[in-house]
């Protein structure tokens, strides 16, 4: 699973801040790796001048094998706190897709024989 970060120059002020996300939804996200290809994280300071609540916001992509992207936003005081919330939306929009894929998998139609 490939991970690539992006921000905007406010927010990488603070040590390690990829690192850290990344390890964060690689750990969060482990159950799934071998079904996404890549996940896409953006974060950003809404309000980069002015200091505010829930003006970090935290946008990630996940893109499953042979499938259409799932993206989510989440927004916090801190950016870790942003990529948490938005990471655990994730988890949770990644179990509802891949458990409604093994759910609905169907045996293949049978021949017809008449």
């Amino acid at each position: 699973m490939q991970f690539q970060f992006n921000s905007d120059s406010s927010v990488m002020g603070t040590e390690n801040v990829a690192e850290r996300i990344e390890a964060q939804l690689r750990h969060r996200l482990a159950r799934y790796e071998e079904r996404l290809t890549r996940i896409e994280v953006h974060v950003s300071d809404e309000n980069a001048h002015k200091h505010g609540s829930d003006d970090k916001t935290c946008m990630i992509e996940a893109r499953p094998r042979g499938g259409k992207p799932l993206g989510v936003t989440a927004h916090a005081a801190k950016v870790d706190d942003a990529a948490r919330k938005a990471g655990n939306i994730l988890f949770e929009r990644l179990d509802r897709h891949f458990g409604k894929e093994s759910r609905h998998k169907h045996d293949p139609r049978p021949d017809k024989v008449m």
